[in-house]
């Protein structure tokens, strides 16, 4: 990473931009939108005239129950934030002007993100993107800007969204068929889609460096280039949005499941983050450790990861990625250039950065970096120090702490934590406890496919 994060992307729009191309007829249609708690892009689609004239300076409003439900939907009780006994009201979606791009892979569109705020009292806390914007200007308030990349893994099926879903999720056929790490043949074979997908990202204003076959059958990357974090995080729940309504287009399907089955490598979403000052990166150093700063940050951000993890690994399959051998780390450890390790320190001088590889596919990205930049500023205010950098299998280290093995107990550490309740304050770390407690409890009260195959006849 250098200082610069790249010339204007082409895609954006202002709104004097915008209004042109509705007169002249190119954009019909303006999508105003927000991430929920999974990251999942929710909002409306408005006719771009009535979008220019009342959405973009006084926003719109939706349902507060979006911050409190399940996958499915369902509004959970138990949030103070939104309930039935408070009426589920509204809150107000304020479009961030600087996200408004072209939705180049749907016809005639335009995208903005919007934050969450509440009319009378400013913006939500609990809202992802505000978390992020939160520890954006802490770190500012320290003379900090942070530049970040997320590097999406994902498996491709030629098997369609609808046909998937009717198939109750087995007998997927994946795009590839023996394993396609760097393999450029395979690689062509899915080229029809993957090629629209990052055409389809450049017109919109999201750079795109490469793709590449993973390690899994159908499994792929695609990279984007890196930004300013809260611009990254944007980019990274656009680029999703995108992938799916592609895959739906075409007839096929993809999963950022963090491990999509047995005995295939997991997704991950690995972060890469550095912490710039006007002068240059505040992590190089004449070392080959890099700065102080560089330091500091990294100890911090290793010291409060297990009370962090849920917003690393937020679902119950996000657990089951980490196995040793796997490609997906286990220990909490770092080291130069080596995939093993949790946090993986690459680059040198100006292009110093940490990669955090413990996230998976399925994080929310706004509090993954929310996360990061919480615990990493930490051990900047602490001065921490790190633990000397491992050398070797870091699989074969069990003296090393180890993640946590279940979203449960992820769930519990985040939920006691002193230093979540300092950072992110009571509200947050009581709605979020309350969110990864109700997935995992939806997750105990199922009966599974593997129990009846195990348990049916022979118990």
């Amino acid at each position: 990473m250098s200082q610069q994060s790249g010339p204007q992307p082409q895609g954006l729009l202002s709104l004097e931009a915008l209004a042109q191309q509705v007169e002249e007829g190119a954009i019909e249609t303006v999508i105003a939108a927000f991430p929920d708690h999974y990251g999942r892009l929710l909002g409306k689609r408005f006719e771009a005239e009535y979008f220019l004239q009342e959405v973009a300076g006084h926003g719109t409003h939706g349902c507060d129950y979006l911050l409190t439900t399940d996958m499915e939907m369902n509004p959970v009780p138990g949030y103070r934030f939104a309930s039935w006994e408070l009426g589920y009201g509204d809150f107000h979606l304020v479009p961030d002007l600087s996200t408004l791009r072209l939705a180049s892979w749907l016809e005639r569109s335009a995208i903005v993100l919007c934050d969450v705020e509440r009319e009378q009292t400013g913006g939500v806390s609990i809202a992802p993107r505000s978390l992020l914007k939160a520890q954006v200007q802490r770190a500012a308030e320290l003379g900090y800007r942070a530049l970040a990349a997320s590097e999406l893994e994902y498996y491709l099926f030629t098997t369609s969204y609808r046909e998937a879903h009717a198939q109750g999720y087995q007998g997927l056929k994946p795009a590839g068929w023996y394993i396609e790490d760097y393999h450029l043949l395979q690689g062509s074979r899915v080229e029809d889609y993957t090629a629209a997908v990052r055409r389809n990202l450049k017109r919109s204003g999201i750079p795109v460096e490469n793709s590449k076959g993973e390690w899994g059958l159908g499994q792929h990357e695609i990279n984007v280039r890196y930004a300013e974090v809260l611009e990254m995080a944007d980019r990274h729940v656009l680029y999703k949005q995108c992938m799916k309504e592609i895959a739906d287009q075409m007839g096929v399907s993809v999963t950022f499941m963090a491990k999509f089955t047995h005995g295939q490598a997991g997704s991950s979403s690995h972060l890469h983050l550095s912490l710039w000052l006007p002068g240059g990166s505040a992590f190089a150093g004449e070392g080959a450790e890099g700065s102080e700063v560089f330091r500091w940050f990294l100890a911090g951000w290793i010291a409060h990861t297990e009370e962090f993890m849920p917003f690393y690994a937020p679902t119950v399959n996000s657990y089951k990625r980490y196995e040793d051998g796997s490609w997906a780390p286990t220990r909490l450890a770092w080291s130069h250039d080596n995939r093993t390790a949790g946090f993986r320190v690459v680059g040198q001088g100006q292009s110093l950065r940490i990669e955090c590889r413990i996230p998976g596919a399925d994080c929310n990205p706004y509090l993954a970096f929310t996360a990061a930049l919480a615990s990493g500023l930490d051990g900047i205010r602490r001065r921490l120090e790190p633990p000397p950098a491992f050398r070797g299998d870091i699989y074969a280290a069990q003296h090393l702490p180890r993640v946590p093995y279940t979203l449960g107990e992820a769930s519990e550490r985040f939920a006691q934590s002193a230093f979540v309740r300092e950072v992110l304050g009571s509200e947050v770390q009581e709605h979020y406890a309350h969110f990864f407690r109700s997935e995992w409890q939806a997750y105990n009260r199922a009966v599974s496919d593997w129990e009846r195959q195990r348990y049916f006849e022979r118990i």
